[in-house]
């Protein structure tokens, strides 16, 4: 006899466990702040794939600190753009 344990854990239907954690990943990221932005989350086979555009490096690393809570263990590559439109911390030299 084999044992798996109790648990259906790792084996049962990870395709589906993982359809689960980026439909509530992407609830957090659409009721929080980050709501406004345009950050599309793909699952590609077992690995989840960040796509958009977000106006600042800390929204990013915002984005990404919630990924990470979400789909801990998950291999994530992220596409995600920064914008960055503020106004420049000093003047421009021309020469």
């Amino acid at each position: 006899m084999s044992t798996h344990g109790p648990q259906h854990t790792g084996g049962g239907e990870p395709a589906q466990n993982l359809d689960y954690r980026i439909a509530h990943l992407q609830d957090r990221l659409a009721s929080g702040e980050l709501g406004e932005l345009g950050v599309r989350v793909e699952a590609r086979g077992q690995t989840v794939l960040l796509t958009g555009t977000v106006p600042s490096a800390p929204c990013r690393e915002e984005i990404l600190r919630t990924v990470d809570e979400e789909l801990a263990g998950v291999p994530v590559h992220s596409d995600l753009v920064v914008t960055e439109t503020s106004s420049p911390d000093h003047a421009e030299e021309l020469a």
